[in-house]
This record gives structure tokens, sequence and C-alpha cells, in this order.
């Protein structure tokens, strides 16, 4: 974790642009300090009493996160209120959030109520950290992790502050994603096709052909609703299928896979092909080098063999 630029992300790709979500050409942002009456700004320009934690949601998303990060470096921290490990990291993160005085800012997400923000992070499953330098993201890391080395993950987010983190260079990908990002799902696949055409082996366009389904699948669907009703049908195959997409778009793909694994476990036939092939195009959201799904592809392996 020495350098966030080059930490293994747990996106389809290393980079994610954030431009769809930047309403305007971004203008300098004022630093996220102040200083009191009186008092004194502390060395390095950092001062008492300076902004350390914020609620972001969409609608602030650009203000409080994209400009902000052009002078000051933004944590992103997703968690949900049913979350229990980010009940243990965000406490952590509020107190070195603290400690910096201001020279870095922790940006909280509830990924319940800003399920947008959500998908367009992939966020597969939460706690799930990243950082936002000059507009741009950094590979973070997912899970509760030792204090230790989210204080070296910090450290070096301090370091490369205001370094430009490399941009998707395919701009037929750029334009994919804004599509999806956005809601024009005819066009995203659109795109995604074009990428497969001439580059079959393409990962990333298969990862966002694969997010087109998935989104049209859960279209107009209520997920509380999705949820009982697959609690309530636990052999009803329709519904556990539709109950792990809105697990997956909710941040919780682990959930999801081992729902899914589970099933595969009771079924037999047409029905276990139709879960395995389901729990194949999930995985195919999340990218190979999620380590989620390595671990729920092992177990896949075990319940059919």
């Amino acid at each position: 974790m020495s350098d966030p630029r080059t930490t293994p992300s747990i996106f389809t790709r290393g980079a994610v642009d954030l431009g769809a979500l930047r309403s305007a050409a971004p203008t300098p942002a004022r630093p996220a300090t102040t200083t009191p009456a009186g008092g004194h700004p502390v060395p390095g320009g950092v001062a008492p009493g300076a902004v350390t934690v914020i609620d972001v949601t969409e609608a602030t998303f650009q203000t409080e996160v994209l400009e902000r990060s052009m002078t000051t470096p933004v944590v992103l921290d997703f968690w949900a209120e049913w979350c229990q490990p980010c009940k243990q990291l965000s406490p952590l993160l509020e107190r070195l959030a603290a400690e910096g005085g201001g020279s870095w800012v922790l940006a909280k997400i509830d990924v319940d109520a800003n399920q947008r923000l959500a998908q367009m992070f992939r966020v597969q499953s939460i706690p799930t950290v990243y950082a936002v330098i000059g507009g741009q993201m950094a590979p973070g890391f997912a899970g509760l992790q030792p204090e230790s080395q989210i204080r070296q993950w910090i450290g070096a987010v301090l370091q490369a502050g205001g370094v430009t983190v490399e941009t998707p260079e395919d701009p037929r990908l750029t334009e994919a994603d804004e599509a999806l990002i956005t809601g024009d799902l005819d066009a995203a696949e659109q795109a995604y096709r074009k990428i497969l055409a001439e580059s079959p082996a393409d990962a990333s366009a298969e990862a966002g052909l694969a997010h087109v389904s998935l989104a049209r699948r859960v279209a107009g669907v209520n997920p509380a609703q999705a949820l009982a009703a697959a609690q309530a049908g636990p052999d009803d195959v329709a519904a556990q299928l539709l109950a792990a997409d809105v697990e997956v778009l909710s941040g919780q793909a682990e959930l999801a896979y081992q729902r899914l694994v589970d099933l595969v476990r009771r079924t037999a036939g047409d029905d276990r092909e139709t879960i395995r092939k389901h729990l194949l195009s999930l995985f195919t959201v999340a990218g190979p080098d999620d380590p989620a799904v390595g671990s729920a592809r092992r177990a896949l392996a075990n319940a059919l063999f």
C-alpha cells in the first residue's frame, strides 16, 4: 500500500472517469480549512477547526468531492447503516481525519441513499474506500483493514496529492461508461458491443455489457419487495436471482454470490444451469480481479462437483 496509484484496484479498470458526475467544469475550490477568530494556521497551512468529515450525496458530489479535491485530497467512505464492518471502519477513518487536521477530508457516502454513486464506482461490497486527488480517482481498498495499513495508504494519498491519476486511454470505453451511468442502456450496450466486435477479449467491455444486463433486470424493481419475496420463497429460482441482482447493486455482492451458490447446491438440471450462468454474469460485472469473485468461484466449483 505504498502508493495509491499502484494499489490493486477493485474496479473493472484501474481508473474511473468521473466526468459523468461533473455538471460543469470544476472551479477552484477553497481549501477545506477554517481558522478560528484570533487563531493562527498551523504549519503547512492546516488550521485548527478545519473541515475533516463531510456527508456527501450525488447532489453535492461535484462541490464537496471533485472541486474540493483540487486543493485537498478527499477519501471516500462507502458505507451503510446495516453494515457491521462499516461501524468499525468509519470511526477509525473519522479519527484519522481529525488527526490530519484538514490535510485530507473524509467524505462519507451512504450507499442506500446514493445508489447511483455506488453503481458508478462499481462498489461490490462495503465498506469500500477510495481517494480522489485533483479530480481524478486513485484506487483504494475494500473491507476492514488494519489501522497501520490504512495509515500507510493515507500517507501515500497525501504524498500523491495533486498528481493526476491516469484516466482510461480508450475513449470508446469512456463513452460507453458515461452512457451506462446516465441510464442510456441502449447506447451503452451498442458501445460495449462495438468494442467487443473489434476486441473480443476486452474484459472492461465485457464487464460493462454485463452491467447493462444487470441494470435492465432490476429496472423498476422495489429492492425491499424483491428481497422479501426471496425470503418467502427460498426455492423460487426467479425470486432468488432477482434478489441477488438487487444485492449486487446495493453493494452486497458477497451476499449475492453466497445466495446463488447455496441455491446451486439445492437444485439440479436446468434450474442449476440457469443459476450457474446467472452467477457467472454477476462475476463478469465485478471483473476477474475482484477478490470476492475468486472466493465465490471456488465455492461454486465445490457446489457443482
